[in-house]
């Protein structure tokens, strides 16, 4: 009996290092799209006509839309540059779990990749998202870096999580042209 059932439980502990290790905590799809880069994709999904780097918005978005240090679901989460993120990065924030938890729709941070409802976490000392640990799907983990932002820009008409959702695969086919 006891052998019957470790051949049972060996399968199921096998499928725990294949692909069910690129979810997580509300990630709920990861899709590949060529040339797929971050702004260019936030801009498409949520309607913000601002150009340049992601780490450029903040600044830029200061004469032109309302800026908050709370999460909103439809607004952009704006990631400063580090020398791990070069040109900064923007996320799309999908749901507000709690106050230091929320989940966006995030294009390349994994390289070419479109993860939606993917975990971010305020790791800030005053509670005000200007840290966050980010889910790294590869690794089936909350990253072990933590990264400085901005906060965040309110879209003109933020869209709620299931338009969100339906609309990233096209925004991603729109900018990337696939």
């Amino acid at each position: 009996m006891r052998r019957a059932a470790a051949l049972l439980v060996l399968p199921l502990l096998a499928a725990c290092a294949g692909p069910a290790a690129r979810t997580g905590p509300g990630l709920t799809a990861a899709r590949h799209f060529d040339g797929l880069t971050c702004a260019p994709f936030a801009r498409a999904l949520t309607g913000i006509e601002l150009t340049g780097d992601a780490a450029d918005w903040w600044p830029e978005a200061a004469r032109r839309y309302t800026r908050s240090h709370r999460p909103a679901v439809g607004s952009v989460l704006v990631f400063r540059r580090t020398g791990r993120l070069p040109s900064g990065h923007v996320s799309v924030v999908s749901r507000v779990l709690d106050a230091r938890r929320i989940d966006v729709i995030s294009a390349n941070w994994v390289r070419g990749e479109l993860d939606e409802d993917q975990r971010v976490v305020d790791v800030s000392a005053r509670n005000d998202w200007s840290l966050v640990r980010v889910w790294y799907p590869p690794g089936g983990t909350l990253g072990i870096h933590a990264y400085p932002t901005d906060g965040f820009i309110v879209a003109p008409a933020p869209l709620s999580h299931d338009a969100l959702t339906v609309r990233a695969v096209p925004a991603a086919r729109a900018v990337t042209g696939g």
